[in-house]
């Protein structure tokens, strides 16, 4: 039997920039990977990859990372809130920003044009489904995978009305099942363990519970899709004392998750179906963690 091995991308803010650093190790070590899934910003960190899958396609993509600021992707103003909200309109923000930084580096105008097979998880609004796209305009998939609930609007593609990936399936390893995946090398970005209070803003705690949630969902699915397929599950940072939220620290994480891939690797990681400890729900109160530029502007 042939082995088919999928690459699964996890959502979670800020924190895609752990994925640069992983890709850049699994890369190095010449991973062959058979298709791609991403739901949320793992679509993005995924699209990227399917489209360019060796170092000089993950170089760009780690450049890309270092180039963004929070008001890049979230660029909030009070009058710009108090705005949506008089208004109505169900979302903070529009999705201009988002459309124009993921379009200026689009490496394809449609899913299937990738170099590996890319598929995209996204959430029907209306009935909380599972939507993946594997097929079509990859611009709008992407704004609809990372269409984070009252944050940015849905994004209609063949008359359904679609949201952020990770509300439905934040790493979808069911679906790289479905796919035919019988070996799964997943990408999580973990979260924010070692950070000694909630963030302060409204948004930020909204993805702060959204991450942590996300992160339980990941542990109870690799539980119960085990015994279907080989799930290898990269380590994420630990301790990590950062928030989804804080696009102050790329360059250090994208170093670290890359330096920690490489010993994950070393140490016969893809040999290890067992869920990684730095998943599971734990802290490190005791570490003091500096309150990022990002929270202090909010």
């Amino acid at each position: 039997m042939t082995e088919v091995t999928a690459l699964v991308l996890a959502g979670g803010g800020s924190l895609g920039a752990v994925q640069v650093g992983m890709l850049q190790a699994l890369v190095q070590a010449r991973i062959s990977i058979d298709l791609v899934i991403g739901a949320s910003v793992g679509a993005i960190n995924g699209t990227y990859f399917a489209s360019r899958p060796d170092s000089h396609g993950v170089s760009e993509l780690a450049s890309i990372w270092c180039g963004l600021s929070r008001r890049d992707i979230f660029p909030f103003s009070v009058l710009g809130a108090g705005v949506a909200l008089l208004r109505g309109q169900g979302h903070l923000l529009t999705s201009q920003g988002l459309q124009h930084m993921i379009g200026r580096f689009l490496p394809e105008a449609r899913i299937e044009d990738s170099q590996l097979p890319l598929h995209i998880m996204t959430t029907d609004m209306l009935n909380g489904a599972e939507v993946l796209l594997s097929r079509g305009n990859l611009l709008k998939a992407l704004l609809a995978s990372a269409a984070i609930p009252l944050v940015y609007p849905p994004v209609e593609i063949n008359g359904r009305l679609l949201i952020d990936g990770g509300v439905a399936s934040n790493t979808p390893i069911a679906s790289a099942v479905a796919l035919g995946a019988t070996r799964i090398l997943v990408l999580p970005t973990g979260f924010g363990c070692a950070c000694t209070a909630p963030p302060r803003s409204l948004v930020a705690r909204g993805l702060h519970t959204l991450n942590l949630m996300s992160m339980r969902q990941l542990v109870r699915d690799i539980a119960l899709h085990q015994s279907l397929a080989r799930i290898h599950v990269a380590a994420p940072l630990c301790p990590l004392g950062v928030s989804v939220f804080d696009f102050s620290q790329t360059a250090s994480l994208i170093a670290r998750a890359r330096q920690q891939t490489q010993i994950w690797l070393e140490l016969g990681g893809l040999q290890q179906t067992a869920i990684p400890e730095a998943l599971l729900a734990h802290s490190h109160p005791d570490m003091p963690t500096e309150e990022s530029a990002d929270e202090r502007t909010d």
